[in-house]
C-alpha cells in the first residue's frame, strides 16, 4: 500500500524534488529494487521477468534485487485486510465470469494476482544465472533498500511504494521497472529536496506519513493529506496535535499503535550493509537455456541473443554522468513518450542548445 497521497502531497508542497528522467539518465548507476513489488508487475502486466530485466542490462543499469522477508507483526492488520479484500474479489469475479462481463473479469482477476514463494524462489533463481545480486531482507524489502542507499553501496530505491521516503531512502525511483514498457518518464524523488521545501525534519516527515496513512497503524478521523501537514508544521509532532485535537471531532484509532509505527520507520530491521558484497557476473548461458528453454519452453534464440547483450553491457566502456542535463518537474502526470524532435530542433540537439538533451561521449 505504502503512504496514501504521499506522491501528491509532495508535488504540491515540493515540486522541485521530484525529476521527470528517461531510462538512459541511469546509465552504470547501481539501483536496489523492490523485488515482490516487481514480481507483482509482471504477474498482472502478463510479461515475463528475463526480458524486463534484460532491458535494464541494455540500459547499462547494475541491478540489485531485494526480497521481503518476515513481515513486522504491526502489518498483521493490514495484511487481514488484504485477504478480506482478496475474498470479495473472488466473489466479484464469480459473478463477473458467470455474465460473461470480460472487462470485470479481467479488472477482479487482476486484483487476486499475488506473489508466492514459487515466483519468489524461481526469480530467485533466474537472476543468479543472468549473473544479477540479490538480497534477502530480514523484513521489509523497501527498508533495506534504503540502507543499501544510505550505506552507500546503490544509488537509489526503485519500488513504486512511497513508504521508501519513509524509510530514508536518499532517492526513490518509480515506473523504473515498467519505463520502457509503458513508455513512461521514470519519476526520481529527492528525499533531502523535499524535507528541505517542506520544512520538516525526518521525523517530523514519519510522522506526517503515519497521519496520511501506512500499513501499520490506523490515521485520526477526519484528518487529509492537506491538514496534516499544516498539524505537523505546526504542532511538530503526533503526540502535541493530540493534544491540541478536538477527540469528539478528530477521535484517534482506539490503541493507536503510532509511536510504534514511528520506530518501526525510523529503526527498521535491514540487511547489514557492511557484509553486503555486490557483484554482477558473466551470465550462464547454458544453464539459462536449460532453465528457460527446456523448463519454461522459451525461444532458444532469445536467450541466445540476450544473454550476448548482457555480456556486451558489461563489457561497454564507461560513460560520463549525465546529471547536469537533468531537468527538475513536480509533474506527476503519466505523459506517454513525445517522439524526438524534428528539423531545427534536432540541429539545437546537436549542438547542446536544448537541456535534457545529450551526445554519446567520445
Amino acid at each position: 500500500m505504502g503512504i496514501h497521497g504521499l506522491a501528491k502531497l509532495i508535488a504540491d508542497q515540493a515540486p522541485g524534488a521530484i525529476k521527470e528522467q528517461d531510462i538512459k539518465s541511469y546509465f552504470g548507476r547501481k539501483i536496489a529494487i523492490d523485488a515482490s513489488m516487481c514480481i507483482y508487475q509482471f504477474l498482472i502486466a502478463y510479461f515475463n521477468p528475463y526480458y524486463m530485466w534484460l532491458n535494464e542490462w541494455h540500459y547499462g543499469i547494475k541491478p540489485v534485487y531485494v526480497f521481503d522477508g518476515k513481515p513486522p507483526q504491526l502489518k498483521s492488520g493490514e495484511l487481514e485486510k488484504r485477504g478480506e479484500r482478496r475474498a470479495e474479489a473472488e466473489k466479484l469475479l464469480a459473478k463477473a465470469q458467470e455474465a460473461g462481463e470480460q472487462e470485470n473479469i479481467d479488472k477482479f482477476s487482476k486484483r487476486l494476482v499475488k506473489v508466492t514463494k514459487q515466483h519468489n524462489d524461481e526469480c530467485k533463481k533466474l537472476l543468479t544465472l543472468m549473473g544479477v545480486p540479490y538480497i534477502e531482507a530480514p523484513c521489509e524489502a523497501e527498508a533495506s533498500c534504503a540502507a543499501l542507499v544510505k550505506g552507500g553501496k546503490v544509488f537509489a530505491t526503485a519500488t513504486e511504494d512511497m513508504d521508501g521516503l519513509t524509510f530514508g531512502t536518499n532517492v526513490l525511483l518509480r515506473h523504473l521497472t515498467a519505463s520502457e514498457a509503458k513508455k513512461l518518464p521514470i519519476q526520481e524523488f529527492s528525499f533531502n529536496r523535499l524535507l528541505q521545501d517542506i520544512g520538516l525534519t525526518n521525523e517530523q516527515f514519519v510522522d506526517l506519513c503515519i497521519l496520511l496513512g501506512c500499513d501499520y497503524c490506523g490515521t485520526i478521523k477526519g484528518i487529509g493529506p492537506k491538514r496534516a501537514i499544516d498539524l505537523i508544521k505546526q504542532h511538530g509532532s503526533i503526540e502535541e496535535i493530540l493534544d491540541n485535537l478536538d477527540p469528539k471531532k478528530h477521535p484517534p484509532p482506539e490503541d493507536w499503535l503510532f509511536k510504534e509505527a514511528r520506530r518501526l520507520f525510523l529503526a527498521p530491521d535491514v540487511v547489514d550493509c557492511a557484509t553486503v558484497d555486490l557483484k554482477w557476473n558473466e551470465p550462464s548461458e547454458d544453464d539459462l537455456i536449460q532453465f528457460m528453454c527446456t523448463e519454461k519452453q522459451f525461444s532458444e534464440d532469445r536467450i541466445r541473443n540476450g544473454c550476448k547483450k548482457m555480456s556486451k553491457s558489461r563489457q561497454g566502456s564507461t560513460q560520463g554522468r549525465l546529471d547536469s542535463f537533468f531537468s527538475v518537474t513536480g509533474s506527476l502526470s503519466s505523459k506517454r513518450k513525445v517522439p524526438d524532435a524534428k528539423g531545427s530542433a534536432k540541429k539545437k540537439q546537436k549542438t547542446g542548445a536544448t537541456p535534457g538533451k545529450f551526445k554519446k561521449g567520445k
